[in-house]
């Protein structure tokens, strides 16, 4: 199962693990179950202090336990974790090993603190890049607390119970029998989730900060950009953020970041909020902004005031917004309806759930191209829905699309409905623009792919935005709101890219402290 190289790395990270650890496999004839045996086996011979048994009694099967010696930590995978979710393997071998987590001492606590019983379950597949946050943190939640119990199941590997909770999407997480959640989730999500006290608590903390130099908003390129430049000048810095990384960590494969010659989104995100807490950046994560409002003060300088949803307020001498997009919906019946029950927006992560099947790719862009491109090679057939007279992809994608013997494009069509039966998706009804004829498609699943929406809701009648949603920003970052600079996919500047977001990100910084300095605010 391993290869030589991958065994030494593993060898080598397995030295961290300082107490003895239990694998308990359960198995039965399947092929799968042999793989599962050679690959618990071979992790077996590289640490002297983890043994293996092969005589688990879990219904589930091929599946498997890790626990330290002496201790029941109820974390189980139900697969044979190899592709996206090796590193979680990894990470759930050195935790029960003794090795300790990377996570805040006031965030262990909290886990640790839980009150009540939480049987966890995650469904996932090894080609999706958001499983692991979702699988890594239930796993370390199950190390932390007995009371916690997780186990990772590979939709896949036990397809029967894919096909009776009828899951269409991954990462879809049951908690006690009951849905818990869909999509990448962090650590901190699942525990606003299932603490009712959190919110209040973070409110109270936040509350006693004190008023930061520059305050930002998001935590994606653009962020973490100007919070490194910010910081750099020596000033106080804080970023609130819903998720720090932002749209990278669904991004699969990042090629195009100069230096960077390949990396994955999450990779990606990860090394941005490194990097900004290199330079002890206050970053507030699992914050979402409702408010923005400046306050005129005594001497004629300004305060901006930001309003969370926890109720709490910050206080900042300037703001940079950089909150980026979002997927762009459709718009058409059916769609909410059977959003992760058969309409989804991830080829990557929900791709292999459709194996076998028909699916529909609605947008002809590059990344709907690439995404029908992809899925041909898993499902039976792709049908391809533009809403323009042809498609707007890069040319060697198109040739590439059209050589696929079961993709069907349909151009000048307009989606008017995702059909389903109640539970799941069923099939799409499209337009003729050219002849107004109307056509019904049997599917399985819609991949909606018609690019992004800015997140700039909140900042309606504050700020001046575009006819699109965008922030309006001058060469500097500027907004139209005194002290405010705003960066990235949020604003009307051209080319939603990654490396420009970053450029932007630290110009819009670098014009928050000059800002600082013309005004003659102490920094």
């Amino acid at each position: 199962m391993l290869d030589d190289s991958l065994k030494t790395q593993l060898a080598a990270y397995l030295q961290r693990v300082t107490q003895p650890v239990d694998l308990v496999a359960s198995l039965d004839d399947r092929e799968a179950s042999r793989e599962l045996r050679e690959l618990l086996d071979e992790i077996a011979a590289l640490s002297p202090l983890i043994r293996v048994r092969h005589d688990g009694d879990d219904t589930r099967r091929p599946s498997f336990s890790i626990s330290r010696t002496g201790h029941d930590m109820g974390l189980r995978f139900a697969a044979i974790p190899m592709g996206h979710e090796f590193t979680s393997l990894v990470l759930a071998l050195l935790q029960a090993g003794g090795h300790p987590p990377k996570l805040e001492s006031e965030v262990i606590s909290q886990i640790q603190s839980l009150d009540g019983d939480f049987v966890f379950e995650t469904y996932m597949s090894l080609t999706c890049h958001n499983c692991p946050d979702v699988v890594q943190a239930l796993n370390l939640m199950a190390v932390l607390n007995p009371r916690i119990r997780h186990v990772a199941i590979d939709g896949g590997l036990f397809k029967d119970e894919v096909d009776a909770r009828q899951i269409m999407a991954v990462p879809t997480i049951y908690l006690n029998g009951q849905p818990f959640g869909s999509g990448r989730m962090e650590i901190g999500e699942i525990l606003a989730k299932i603490d009712t006290s959190a919110p209040a608590r973070e409110a109270a903390n936040l509350a006693t900060k004190g008023v930061f130099d520059v305050l930002i908003v998001g935590g994606g390129p653009a962020g973490a950009a100007a919070a490194v430049y910010a910081a750099r000048k020596g000033i106080q810095t804080g970023v609130v953020a819903e998720r720090f990384g932002g749209q990278t960590l669904d991004t699969l494969g990042i090629e195009n970041y100069i230096s960077v010659l390949e990396t994955q989104g999450p990779k990606f995100g990860a090394a941005l909020e490194a990097h900004a807490r290199h330079y002890d950046v206050d970053i507030m994560n699992g914050q979402r902004v409702e408010k923005l409002e400046p306050s005129p003060q005594p001497g004629g300088t300004t305060t901006l005031t930001l309003t969370l949803a926890n109720g709490a307020q910050l206080q900042a001498k300037t703001v940079i917004v950089s909150t980026g997009a979002r997927w762009r919906n459709v718009n058409v019946p059916g769609e909410a309806e059977y959003r992760n029950k058969g309409v989804a927006y991830c080829p990557h992560c929900d791709g292999p759930l459709f194996k076998g099947k028909k699916v529909a790719v609605i947008g002809g862009g590059n990344s709907g191209v690439e995404a029908a491109i992809d899925l041909a090679g898993i499902v039976e057939h792709v049908t391809l829905i533009e809403f323009a007279e042809q498609l707007k992809a890069d040319a060697v994608l198109v040739k590439k699309l059209a050589s696929l013997p079961n993709v069907a494009i349909h151009t000048n069509a307009q989606t008017t409905e995702i059909t389903g039966n109640g539970q799941k998706v069923t099939g799409l009804r499209y337009k003729d623009r050219a002849s107004d004829t109307e056509h019904a498609v049997d599917l399985a699943g819609v991949f909606v792919q018609i690019g992004l929406v800015p997140n700039t809701e909140w900042l309606k009648g504050t700020a001046e935005l575009s006819k699109y949603g965008e922030i309006i920003v001058d060469a500097r970052g500027a907004t139209s709101v005194p002290g405010v600079f705003a960066a990235g996919d949020v604003t009307t500047t051209p080319y939603k890219q990654i490396v420009i977001a970053a450029g932007e990100g630290a110009k819009a910084a670098l014009s928050a402290f000059d800002h600082l300095i013309r005004h003659g605010t102490d920094v």
